[in-house]
């Protein structure tokens, strides 16, 4: 089976978890194309069989999230999971839905970011989270981000939380960005919850949960597996004949006048895989 089924992650499961789970369920090779904190829930896309080899087209897929902000209590990995390592006073009158509109509005635009200590970034070979553990320090590099979009969607004065929506750029860590919009708060804040609604083109509405999926799959009903043809139906054609298909099965380069792109390859109708055209030469890419 080939194709991506998109996986509404419960919480105490890591990403590595599900796609052990759907690897035992479909006895197929399982991929994902990033991952959600195990305490997050939402859309987890995972590849399945030879979807796997496109996952270098999904990466850079933007984010849409639904977030919860807990002001007044900062922890060591910026979330729920983590220990107290500060508590301030929250002053509440900031709390105004005015104020805090004006304050996560200066967040909109392409800025530098800086990860949190506990994410898997690797610094010389060794991800962050494996020196946060040991009690070291070592210098993390800010990244570029971009935020489009942020929204509240409810303020609660009593227990000094902040709900809103965000949509942003691949690589935006949005521990950091709760504890930034702490401090130009006045106070210190960590991630509550978080939920990811979109990637991409994948929206958490038609994901499933793992034992949905299981329950279909185990009655032979597939209907939530996405196939390769249908994720890139945006994509352009290339219908080939006979002779070519064999010197592109082959890996022979063939001479096109077409624009570079990816294309979708068939053969009297029938979908064939992913080429890439480069300069006026088909190329073939992945073969299902």
């Amino acid at each position: 089976m080939d194709g991506i089924i998109l996986i509404n992650k419960e919480k105490n499961y890591t990403s590595h978890d599900v796609v052990n789970k759907i690897k035992k369920i479909t006895k197929s090779k399982v991929g994902h194309t990033g991952t959600l904190d195990p305490n997050a829930t939402g859309v987890l896309p995972l590849l399945l069989g030879n979807a796997t080899k496109i996952s270098k087209y999904l990466i850079n897929h933007d984010k849409e999230y639904e977030v919860v902000l807990q002001l007044g209590i900062k922890t060591d990995t910026a979330d729920v999971e983590g220990k107290i390592i500060e508590e301030r006073e929250v002053n509440t009158d900031s709390l105004n839905e005015e104020n805090v509109k004006e304050v996560l509005n200066t967040f909109i635009g392409k800025q530098k970011q800086t990860p949190p200590m506990y994410s898997a970034i690797k610094v010389n070979g060794k991800k962050l989270y494996e020196y946060a553990r040991k009690g070291q320090e070592v210098e993390i590099k800010p990244r570029e981000i971009e935020i489009y979009e942020i929204k509240i969607t409810n303020l609660d004065k009593e227990k000094k939380q902040i709900s809103f929506t965000v949509k942003c750029s691949k690589g935006t860590y949005i521990r950091s960005l709760c504890e930034d919009i702490a401090e130009k708060l006045g106070t210190v804040g960590f991630m509550k919850e978080l939920n990811r609604t979109i990637v991409g083109n994948f929206n958490i509405k038609d994901s499933v949960t793992i034992s949905e999926f299981e329950e279909k799959y185990n009655n032979n009903d597939f209907s939530d597996v996405i196939t390769i043809e249908k994720i890139f139906k945006e994509n352009p054609k290339i219908e080939l004949n006979n002779q070519n298909l064999k010197q592109y099965l082959n890996g022979v380069k063939i001479k096109v006048s077409v624009e570079d792109s990816i294309y979708r390859i068939y053969l009297d109708s029938k979908f064939i895989g992913l080429g890439i055209v480069q300069e006026g030469f088909l190329k073939r890419d992945l073969v299902i």
